[in-house]
Parts: C-alpha cells; sequence; structure tokens
C-alpha cells in the first residue's frame, strides 16, 4: 500500500526523526495539530472498563497487508494480528479485528481509526497496530497516545541465488558476495513502487540506478517478479521480503550507505483519553517482548524478529 511506504519514504528523506529526543524538549519547535477536546465524544471509543465488561478489544490491523494482517478466508492472520490476541489477552477479553484501508498519510488513518472516526459515521477502533513511531509525529496528533513498541522493521535486499553463485551464506545477515545497492547499477531490483527502497535507490548518489529498477503495485508483486526471473533482486523490508521468499531466494542486510532511515520501530496507538488503556497494554507488549511470546509470533509466520529501539 502506497500510503504506508510514503510515510516510511519521509522518514528516509529525514522529514521525521526517529531519534529520541530530551520529552522537555521534543515538542518545542513542532506545531500540534487540532487539540483533543475539539473530538467529539461519540467517537472517541470506550473505556477500559467498558472494554472489559463488552469482553472484547477493537484491533484496527491493514488490510491484505501480509505477513502482517490479511484474512486468510474468514479467518485473520498475520503477525500484527496475533500481537492483537497478546493485548486482548492481557485483558482478559477477546480480540475483535477490524481490517482498514491505508489512507492519504498517517494523520488520516488515525483520525479516522482512532480518535475522530470515518466519513461514514463509523466509529474508532480501541488500539491501533503497526504505527510507525517517530519522535517528533508524537508531537503533531495529540490526540493520540503513541505506545507499545513491539517491534523494529528494517530495510533488506532478496536475491535469486543463481543470479549471485558466489554469494555466501552464514550466521551473518550480510552475505558475502550479495548485491549491494551499488550492483544495481547494472543489475535489475524489484521494488514496491513509491516505497522507502524505490526512493532510496531513484536517489542514489548520481542517479545511476534508475533504468535498473523494476517498479511493482506492492512487495508482494515484486518478489514474485523475483522468483519468476524478471529481476536478479528485490529491496524492501526485510519480513516482507522473507515471508515472500521462495526456493532459491534468500536475504541478507548489506550496508546500506547514505541511508538515514533503514531501521524504525512500530507501536501502537490509542486515543489519548484512554491513558489506563495505553499504561495497561503497553505493559502487555513489556511482558510479551520479555517472555518472548513477541518474538514467536514472527517466528509462527518464518520471519526474523527485531526488537524495538524502545
Amino acid at each position: 500500500m502506497q500510503r504506508r511506504s510514503a510515510l516510511l519514504a519521509a522518514l528516509a528523506a529525514g522529514a521525521l526523526s526517529l531519534a529520541a529526543l530530551p520529552v522537555f524538549a521534543r515538542c518545542e519547535n513542532v506545531a500540534p495539530g487540532p487539540k483533543p477536546q475539539n473530538t467529539t465524544r461519540e467517537f472517541v471509543g470506550q473505556t477500559m472498563d467498558e472494554i472489559i465488561d463488552r469482553g472484547s478489544l477493537n484491533i484496527a490491523v491493514y488490510d491484505d497487508f501480509p505477513p502482517y494482517s490479511w484474512l486468510d478466508g474468514d479467518t485473520p492472520r498475520g503477525v500484527d494480528v496475533e500481537v492483537g490476541r497478546i493485548l486482548a489477552e492481557a485483558l482478559g477479553v477477546t480480540p475483535e479485528y477490524r481490517f482498514v484501508q491505508a489512507g492519504e498519510n498517517l494523520q488520516t488513518d488515525l483520525m479516522a481509526y482512532i480518535w475522530r472516526g470515518t466519513v461514514q459515521k463509523e466509529p474508532v477502533s480501541n488500539v491501533m497496530m503497526r504505527v510507525p513511531y517517530d519522535s517528533e509525529f508524537t508531537c503533531l496528533v495529540e490526540q493520540v497516545v503513541f505506545t507499545g513498541q513491539y517491534a523494529a522493521e528494517e530495510i533488506a535486499i532478496a536475491y535469486r541465488r543463481d543470479a549471485y553463485p558466489d554469494a555466501v551464506e552464514g550466521d551473518d545477515p550480510r552475505h558475502e558476495g550479495a548485491p549491494v545497492p551499488a550492483y544495481f547499477r547494472f543489475d535489475t531490483v524489484a521494488v514496491e513502487n513509491d516505497s522507502i527502497a524505490d526512493f532510496y535507490l531513484t536517489s542514489f548518489p548520481g542517479g545511476q540506478i534508475g533504468d535498473s529498477i523494476h517498479r511493482f503495485k506492492s512487495m508482494a508483486q515484486a518478489m514474485e517478479a523475483l522468483s519468476a526471473g524478471e529481476t536478479m533482486a528485490a529491496m524492501g523490508p526485510r519480513a516482507q521480503l522473507q515471508f515472500s521468499a521462495t526456493d532459491g531466494v534468500a536475504v541478507h542486510q548489506p550496508p546500506l550507505p547514505g541511508f538515514a532511515r533503514a531501521r524504525w520501530t512500530v507501536g501502537i496507538a490509542i486515543h489519548t483519553s484512554h491513558r489506563d488503556l495505553a499504561y495497561t497494554l503497553d505493559d502487555a507488549i513489556a511482558a510479551a517482548l520479555a517472555d518472548g511470546r513477541i518474538a514467536e509470533a514472527y517466528a509462527v509466520y518464518g520471519l526474523t524478529f527485531g526488537p524495538p529501539d524502545r
């Protein structure tokens, strides 16, 4: 989905900073959005007591976004579905998943699904998954608590082993002899259109990579092209590469010179009026990180877990 990719491209460009700034100074020069009190009461959502009384936690996850969240028939699947189950269990309730579409930007998604509701007057969800955490961005949206950082995502490169027969795989995620960005001056590479990887390769020094980039509507389609032999490599978020990798395809993480945002943290978003819920779910994630349940959620789908930069 291109909206998610556009946000990450903004991170790569440095428009948003992932660096942790002192709390007292972080928001001094950042103009916030509309004040939380401008939110109408009917869209605020339910308190933690009401959630427990009802017996279910409404969780917004992105639709058709493997390996993070998608519907397998009528069955919710994905890493974020598993983490959402952990959150619901911490409250002693059942998870109720709401598969949502990505909007123009993250602010639009948060407004629609967390603090105001959609234009169709659909109510907000109690929690939204896979929200990229950014220290400055948290100052812009005062209606939302950004908490529960549960994983880190990183950019990696997938490659066909037959295209790089000299690549040496081992414990080091940087496979010796495997492709690095400079190779793509001559070698073909698949990316999701307007994604963070597309942004990076297009901006590579000297603009030398342009003709080698093959763009697709999704990372899954880019990986299908790689597996079919249409390109020699693919570049994008490691989890998406790993999930779609077929026999004969390997994934590695080479140095990415000039890439300011090759790694970012994801967490959850909750309406600011429900801080007790935010604290409780943050504690639940901290416990699941400590005992390995979140790492296990990644392992279920054959993914390498990256702990968050908490």
